[in-house]
């Protein structure tokens, strides 16, 4: 064994690659439905391969930097794989773990949970991660248990589990630098402090940001960090806006190449950004960034995408055409995004998200959404796009306003998911959203659903679940989808008669 002082990791419903399908990992944010537990954890969360000291071939990006500024720093680090703690805890000070979801409290877990009033598997993955053996151990041995990572809030929420299971340290923001800090207390046996908030002046400059040593999930790489577009709900939008180099990229994406994964996924708050001087894409650097990728991968896909960077490389540079034509459908099928609608109204738009329409109007908001489906339908990019539920200060009309704009959406090929507001980002100190869904809210959650069932079995079957080795999950998934599409039809024929005997929407 390594004889590592510092071993990082998460639970299974992080660790673990989703069979090479990033997107089949949002199933993790709900409860098991259709399936027993079991299949449905084997779908969505498998066991990563391991090396023989427990080591994950792959990691979360997160926990990778995590252990590139550890080793950087002199200090014997690794991601170890939650089932292979327990030999190394003779040698640790500490277990440092992180998670994008701890107790299923963000979006769209939260959800999942208040309306099936079940526990999505990532809590329950997480908590037994918590009592396992090998924790229980650590404890006994006095290692320090350190917690971070985007959901690191969560445990304000949930300050029972604190004491519960002996957390050391909370930190909160991005930690590549401050680890190393906390790394040195620790090693010196100092009093660790409990709670450490890190915030945009104290995130790490671009030539203090490490580089992974070993591959990533998916290969999953980083090209950018922060936004520019000040959106209220995004706590990303405080943070200083960061490039990284081409060389830092095409580093990173060789340590993915030489660990056997041959895509890449470039990660970003908005990707057609990349490079730019504000909210007007700079074709140049997207460009060379692409071309270098596309020379190393053979598939690749985007983290995230603004609707109106869509627009604007497009109309302005045709930049779209350029990058999917020239580079990316020559080597792959289509191009996965994720993407941020949040509301139809243009009235909460300019309340809540000013900018993230810029260069244009809030006021042409569901006009933009509109356009930028349109031209990553004609252009085989396909998104995963997100509303938000309940925003501070949402009306009726605005749901309402939602509901039009979606209306107009159902001939793009694309998934859409609403989501409860959580109080995050500017709105961190309101309420959560736990309305009932009645009314406007249950007819644009049944929009929602009738989209993405009339989308998915094509996206799945055409695009994206294929080859002989995924037969399995293939036939798996297409069962789930039967199912939920006969649960669907029996429900909506039960609600046109309910509406008709009632009048009408909003009744």
């Amino acid at each position: 064994m390594g004889n590592y002082e510092f071993l990082i990791t998460t639970d299974r419903s992080m660790m673990t690659n989703h069979h090479g399908l990033e997107f089949i990992g949002f199933m993790t944010t709900g409860p098991a439905y259709g399936l027993p537990e079991s299949v449905w954890n084997w779908i969505c969360m498998p066991k990563m391969e391991v090396d023989e000291e427990g080591r994950p071939k792959q990691a979360p990006y997160g926990l990778r930097k995590i252990e590139a500024a550890l080793i950087d720093a002199g200090f014997k680090a690794a991601v170890i794989d939650p089932d292979h703690l327990l030999p190394h805890l003779k040698s640790a000070k500490a277990v440092m773990i992180g998670h994008h979801d701890f107790f299923a409290l963000g979006p769209p877990s939260n959800e999942w949970w208040f309306l099936t009033k079940k526990e999505p598997v990532n809590s329950k993955s997480f908590k037994r991660f918590m009592e396992s053996e090998a924790l229980e151990k650590a404890r006994e041995l006095g290692v320090k248990i350190v917690v971070g990572g985007p959901a690191a809030w969560q445990w304000l929420w949930k300050p029972e589990y604190v004491d519960r299971w002996k957390i050391s340290t909370i930190i909160d923001g991005e930690a590549d630098r401050y680890v190393v800090d906390l790394a040195q207390m620790i090693v010196d046996g100092e009093d660790l402090p409990f709670y450490v908030q890190i915030g945009p002046k104290e995130s790490p400059p671009l030539e203090e940001i490490p580089l992974i040593k070993a591959p990533s999930v998916n290969g999953l790489v980083e090209v950018m960090r922060g936004c520019p577009r000040g959106c209220r709900f995004c706590s990303v939008t405080h943070r200083p806006l960061r490039f990284y180099t081409l060389e830092m990229v095409r580093k990173e994406i060789e340590v993915n190449v030489r660990g056997g994964i041959r895509g890449c996924i470039l990660h970003s708050e908005d990707i057609l950004l990349y490079g730019a001087n504000g909210v007007i894409p700079n074709p140049e650097p997207v460009l060379r960034l692409h071309e270098m990728a596309v020379k190393h991968c053979d598939t690749m896909a985007w983290s995230h995408a603004s609707l109106a960077g869509v627009v604007t490389a497009q109309s302005r540079y045709r930049l779209i055409t350029k990058l999917m034509n020239e580079l990316i459908l020559p080597k792959q099928e289509f191009l996965g995004v994720e993407v941020g609608i949040e509301t139809g109204s243009p009235r909460l738009a300019e309340k809540v998200m000013p900018n993230k329409s810029s260069p244009y109007p809030a006021k042409m908001w569901p006009e933009i959404v509109e356009e930028a489906f349109s031209i990553m339908h004609d252009h085989m990019i396909i998104p995963a796009a997100t509303l938000i539920v309940g925003l501070p200060g949402e009306t009726e009309d605005d749901v309402i306003k939602t509901i039009e704009l979606l209306e107009r959406l159902r001939w793009y090929r694309s998934l859409i998911v609403p989501m409860y507001f959580v109080p995050m980002g500017a709105f961190r100190g309101e309420d959560w959203y736990r309305g009932k869904i009645e009314g406007v809210y249950k007819e644009l959650g049944m929009l929602c659903l009738e989209h993405d069932l009339r989308w998915a079995r094509e996206i799945m079957s055409k695009y994206y679940v294929k080859g002989a080795k995924r037969l399995p999950l293939r036939v798996l998934l297409h069962f789930l989808l039967s199912t939920y599409e006969l649960a669907f039809m029996r429900f909506k024929r039960a609600e046109v008669r309910k509406i008709g005997s009632r009048g009408g929407r909003g009744s």
